[in-house]
């Protein structure tokens, strides 16, 4: 077989292909293809609670130093929220400029509210309560049940005060650590194993879908679609490049390395099938542990650049749609509204709707109903939400580390260059971080043990 083919990317385009050509010339048969990829995406979730707990308090304990974890934390949030404010006013400047809605002039009244009733009254949970409720939610009922409901965040906050209460305890602490460092690498090693399936899952999810709607599904989605797309893409090559070169680093050749993860999650539309591969890989780089546990899982809630840009986009495509005005002061609040609503998409079943439907209750201006206009292209729209908010969180991963010099910079773009292997096997880790005690920005004169 040619090196190529062997490749966990080829096999996966070679999935897609398939996937796409027996839902054109079999559609009944590829609807029953439906549990690969859901079995695929059950199987990474599975593992996913466990391992996020693994690497946090592993990294926060291996650390030692419980106020450079603290600057990590509030780095992050820092830069998903400026991240986040400018995505968000991308996908209202797109909206305000190429007009996708105008000229269709849709009376509300006309639309049928049974279609939008589960995503309404999910969407009144998810904003009962303001903030105060929101961060209430961060904080599981118990520790058994967050894991039971692969609350990502929810595990992430008792990770993160367990790790801290290890680290405290100093050599007392250390039995456990490694146990937990142990468990991790297991987990990791049930990784590489699940991940092989991949192929599989994408055949099954692609197949689904182009037997289902039709292959003309995958070419004519319209203008808010196309549009969407285009602001993700701009948003990534402009943005994100930027913040990258300021980093140091290519984001085209962070692309390249994790194309593997990217094509799963096209074909899946969820970013929660790579998780623990893409951790894997960008502690290979050469990033913290730490940093990796801390920053990956939290960008899953706090920072969806792509989804930010979906809510403005659709938002003001809903208002011109159905001929609503909206005044500057309308825009700044959708703006306001979104930066709240946005926060509470992962974990939620329908979860771009949801949040759409909560930031339209919240703004009565725009007429809710007007939902259902987008509930038929949503699917299409996910491929981009998903992949544009993997790649977002990638590289608040790796611009974190160089922030506060918890990256290697010298192996980072060893392997970014392709000096290293980009394959991991299965259960292959990470070299060590660089040294707890480097100074911010000289991490990358510190050697990686490999």
């Amino acid at each position: 077989m040619p090196k190529f083919l062997r490749s966990l990317f080829a096999q996966v385009l070679l999935a897609l292909a398939a996937g796409v050509l027996i839902g054109l010339f079999w559609p009944e048969g590829a609807l029953k293809l439906k549990p690969l990829g859901d079995g695929f995406i059950k199987l990474i979730k599975m593992i996913i609670p466990v391992l996020v707990f693994c690497v946090v308090v592993h990294g926060i304990a291996g650390a030692g130093d419980l106020r450079r974890v603290g600057r990590v934390g509030v780095k992050a949030l820092v830069y998903f929220e400026v991240v986040t404010t400018i995505a968000l006013g991308i996908g209202l400047l797109m909206a305000f400029v190429f007009q996708p809605g105008a000229g269709m002039n849709v009376d509300p009244k006309t639309l049928d509210a049974k279609a939008m009733a589960g995503y309404a009254d999910t969407a009144s949970k998810l904003t009962g309560g303001g903030a105060a409720e929101f961060l209430m939610k961060l904080i599981p009922s118990n520790v058994i049940d967050a894991f039971a409901k692969g609350d990502v965040l929810q595990v992430l906050v008792f990770a993160v005060l367990f790790g801290c209460a290890l680290s405290m305890l100093g050599a007392r602490g250390r039995v456990i650590s490694g146990f937990i460092d142990d468990t991790s690498q297991v987990l990791f090693k049930m990784m590489g194993l699940i991940i092989k399936l991949a192929p599989l899952g994408v055949l099954g999810a692609i197949a689904f879908t182009v037997g289902k709607y039709g292959i003309g599904s995958l070419k004519q989605l319209g203008m808010l679609v196309v549009l969407f797309y285009a602001s993700v893409a701009v948003f990534v090559v402009v943005v994100l490049g930027s913040i990258m070169r300021l980093s140091g680093l290519s984001l085209f050749k962070l692309l390249r390395y994790l194309r593997e993860e990217l094509a799963v999650v096209f074909a899946t539309t969820s970013s929660d099938s790579v998780l623990p591969q893409v951790m894997a890989k960008l502690r290979h780089m050469g990033v913290r542990d730490s940093t990796v546990g801390l920053v990956i899982p939290t960008g899953y809630s706090f920072n969806l650049d792509a989804f930010s840009i979906y809510i403005t986009l659709a938002a003001l495509f809903i208002a011109q749609a159905t001929n609503t005005p909206v005044s500057t002061a309308d825009l700044l609040t959708i703006l306001a509204i979104s930066l709240v609503t946005s926060k509470g998409a992962h974990g939620v079943p329908g979860s771009a709707i949801v949040v759409l439907a909560a930031t339209l209750q919240a703004m009565p201006v725009i007429p809710a109903i007007g939902l259902v206009l987008v509930l038929s292209v949503d699917w299409f729209m996910g491929i981009a939400r998903a992949v544009g908010n993997l790649i977002g969180n990638c590289v608040a991963t790796v611009v974190v580390a160089a922030w506060e010099g918890d990256i290697d910079r010298a192996r980072a773009k060893a392997v970014l260059d392709g000096e290293f292997s980009d394959r991991l096997e299965a259960g292959d880790t990470a070299p060590a971080a660089p040294a707890a005690s480097a100074a911010p920005g000289n991490a990358g004169s510190a050697a990686a043990a490999t």
